[in-house]
């Protein structure tokens, strides 16, 4: 199984979730790392390094737990999806618009069509959008 993983997981694994449920299906899906591909789209990098960025602004974390956290990242076997955001645009706006989405959720919700991927997520819309086009969610 390849996996898709947007933001809002990876970021669960540095900042607590308010159900429990939730922080237990991040830990889960952690713990599996390496046993299945996992993708990202590019903007995912961006989307983690700006939640830390407006975490360490809040005074939440400190500059060293994201350095720490991102390293711990870093290690992780993801992979990165090469394809321009450019070349992306023709199938992630019909998608952002008929689901009511933002083009970055989008985007993931694009990659997981294409690689035939689960999804992993907390994002309820997009989680719903994956569902209503028979994307498989991780759970």
């Amino acid at each position: 199984m390849t996996l898709v993983i947007d933001a809002s997981m990876a970021l669960a694994w540095m900042f607590e979730r308010e159900q429990a449920i939730d922080a237990e299906m991040a830990s889960r899906l952690l713990a599996a790392c390496g046993e299945k591909a996992w993708w990202v789209p590019g903007l995912w990098h961006l989307e983690v390094a700006n939640a830390l960025v407006v975490a360490e602004r809040r005074g939440v974390i400190a500059p060293s737990a994201s350095d720490l956290f991102l390293a711990r990242l870093s290690s992780l076997p993801i992979c990165t999806e090469a394809e321009a955001t450019r070349e992306l645009q023709s199938r992630v706006i019909p998608l952002a618009r008929s689901h009511s989405l933002s083009s970055y959720d989008a985007t993931y919700l694009d990659l997981a069509l294409r690689l035939n991927a689960t999804l992993a997520s907390f994002d309820r819309r997009l989680i719903q959008s994956a569902a209503d086009l028979g994307v498989t969610t991780y759970q």
